[in-house]
């Protein structure tokens, strides 16, 4: 008894140790907050709103001003545990990305994230500026942090809108890309004195992004060629493996000055286009990873956020808002956009889709980190401007695909095909999911006319399966089981995304499938 009354006031003006019971209570609350972030991803859907809204409102309610009372300021802890979310959503997003959808887009995603980036920072600024009464450099802070779409946001978003797939590819390749150039923005504003040229600053964006280009290349092309050759002993091992590799690659862009994110993007769109082993089991563990990162992150900054601090920054908050997203975005987007003829109405759904996220708000730290002044009004003018933004864009994005005639059942919609290998006998199990809005509604299984080697094997419909026969009409929200061997299953593929664009006379109406979604 001695010992332990003495250890109490020998270890006055200390953290209490971690032990066993606080780690019971820790899992405890992270376990309950993921069944209720899980439980919101239901009605996120429903409602249209991206998931990041309702778990910042567990933060918020778990914070100092809600029910769970917590008291949590640690920018310094925010920034790292939002950096490493960063990187595995990334990483996901990447595996997620397929090469011959954002291929076309890929001139115009770079413009978007390089000359879109600065035009948007510029504007902003101004607005942040000269409406607000900001000062240049805090000015100069929040047009760089908002000026990156948020990659978790648009995945979230575009993937349930049947859009054409050059717009949904230029958005989730600008997604992917952006990050890179505004956190060295960020980061070189936010430090101590002037920027004494401005070319010197272009000139170290554009040198830390071709390192990270390169690296995050290379280690993606070794990494999918070891894990071709290398037998595992256990399946599961597959998508640790990925995931590592694409770590690896944003820590080794990191640490040779060039852009990690960069770096774990294309590093993970490389492994995601290289047809490996048990693909479908790692694209499930990188989902379930990139959920959960999500949904850290998300928490985290909602509990770092002071709810009854908010009311001075709203007003501003609102009209760099208003800047960001009626001038500064459409203005990037059409100037980026100028040399490649993007049809209008594309360019009017792309505008709108700039949706930001949680991205922002981690960025918005850095100042807060580094001691810039007013760093914590920074933090809030941000924190409520994407939550606000966030409302308006998110719910109303599949409205205006429809206005714009660019979202409607007419349009060709999405197959949803995953592939399992089938390893001894040389083939693979595609799973077919038949939307609205597909021309495969109404079309015959002979009229599929699959490649010798594929074949149909099971319908589910309504919940019930059954073999179907040459003569059964396939449609909306069927389920299909097509077997394919291995050398054609790219053309059953290829066939099926045809039939669904095209109909059953596809192939004579100049429809193959190539390019589609």
């Amino acid at each position: 008894m001695y010992v332990c009354s003495r250890v109490p006031r020998a270890s006055q003006g200390r953290e209490p140790p971690l032990t066993v019971h606080h780690l019971d209570q820790l899992l405890l609350v992270c376990s309950l907050v993921l069944l209720v972030a899980v439980a919101a991803v239901r009605i996120s859907s429903r409602s249209g709103l991206p998931s990041l809204l309702v778990y910042l409102g567990i933060g918020v309610l778990m914070g100092q001003d809600g029910i769970g009372n917590i008291h949590f300021n640690n920018a310094e802890m925010t920034q790292v545990i939002g950096y490493a979310a960063l990187v595995v959503i990334l990483a996901e997003g990447g595996l997620g990305t397929k090469w011959k959808e954002i291929e076309p887009a890929l001139p115009a995603a770079s413009a978007l994230a390089l000359f879109g980036v600065a035009a948007s920072v510029g504007v902003t600024a101004a607005g942040a500026h000269y409406l607000i009464g900001l000062e240049w450099r805090q000015a100069l802070i929040i047009g760089a942090v908002v000026s990156s779409t948020d990659a978790a946001a648009v995945f979230s978003v575009l993937r349930r809108i049947p859009l054409p797939a050059r717009v949904t590819g230029t958005l989730e390749a600008e997604s992917g890309f952006n990050d890179a150039p505004v956190v060295i923005l960020v980061l070189a504003f936010s430090e101590a004195g002037p920027i004494e040229h401005w070319y010197v600053l272009v000139g170290e964006i554009l040198l830390e992004l071709a390192i990270g280009a390169a690296i995050g290349l290379a280690v993606g092309w070794l990494g999918a060629w070891g894990l071709r050759r290398v037998a595992l002993p256990a399946s599961g091992l597959y998508p640790i493996a990925v995931m590592a590799i694409a770590v690896m690659a944003y820590a080794a862009g990191a640490l040779a000055h060039g852009s990690g994110f960069l770096a774990v993007y294309l590093a993970s769109m490389v492994l995601g286009n290289a047809k490996l082993p048990h693909w479908p089991a790692t694209r499930g563990f990188a989902e379930g990873v990139g959920w959960i990162a999500q949904i850290g992150m998300f928490v985290l900054l909602g509990l770092l956020v002071t709810p009854h601090d908010l009311g001075d920054d709203i007003w501003p908050a609102l009209v760099i808002g208003l800047v960001l997203t009626m001038v500064a975005r459409p203005l990037s987007v059409v100037l980026s956009l100028v040399p490649f003829r993007v049809p209008w109405r594309e360019q009017a759904l792309m505008s709108w889709a700039g949706l930001r996220g949680a991205v922002p708000i981690i960025l918005a730290t850095i100042p807060m980190v580094n001691g810039v002044d007013a760093s914590r009004r920074i933090f809030n003018i941000v924190f409520v401007l994407v939550v606000v933004y966030t409302l308006v864009q998110g719910p109303t994005l599949p409205w205006l695909a429809r206005m714009l005639r660019l979202g409607e059942k007419g349009e060709a919609s999405d197959l949803g095909i995953e592939s399992a290998p089938l390893e001894r006998l040389r083939g693979h199990l595609l799973s077919v999911s038949i939307p609205e809005g597909s021309r495969m509604h109404g079309v015959e299984v002979n009229e599929l006319r699959l490649p010798p080697g594929a074949a149909v094997t099971l319908v589910v419909r309504e919940g019930k399966s059954f073999v179907p026969l040459p003569t059964t009409v396939l449609r909306r929200g069927d389920e299909l089981l097509v077997v394919a061997t291995d050398p054609v299953r790219d053309a059953a593929e290829r066939r099926l995304r045809a039939v669904a664009h095209g109909g059953k006379l596809a192939g004579w109406l100049g429809t193959n499938g190539a390019g589609a979604r």
